[in-house]
């Protein structure tokens, strides 16, 4: 039972951690494209034109390999509590 108790909050954590560095990594990822419109000589400068840029960049940033890197957050401590409980027993 304490097993299983120490799963879900253990579940829960990583899940919270998880929401935090995805909005973490999505608000990088937006002040980067930011930058990269403030930098760029544009013949467009209305704020429409800045925010497409901005969601065609954060679309490509949602079906990229990065996001998908940060659902490591759950395999890799789940991998090294069970290689811990393997060998201990």
């Amino acid at each position: 039972m304490q097993f299983v108790r120490f799963g879900i909050v253990g579940f829960i954590i990583l899940t919270v951690i998880y929401f935090l560095v995805s909005i973490y990594s999505r608000s990088i990822r937006r002040e980067r494209l930011e930058g990269e419109w403030e930098e760029k000589e544009r013949e467009d400068t209305s704020e429409v034109a800045r925010e497409a840029f901005i969601e065609a960049g954060m679309a490509k940033y949602e079906a990229g390999f990065r996001k998908k890197l940060i659902l490591l957050i759950y395999v890799i401590p789940t991998l090294l509590i069970g290689t811990l409980v393997y060998v201990i027993n």
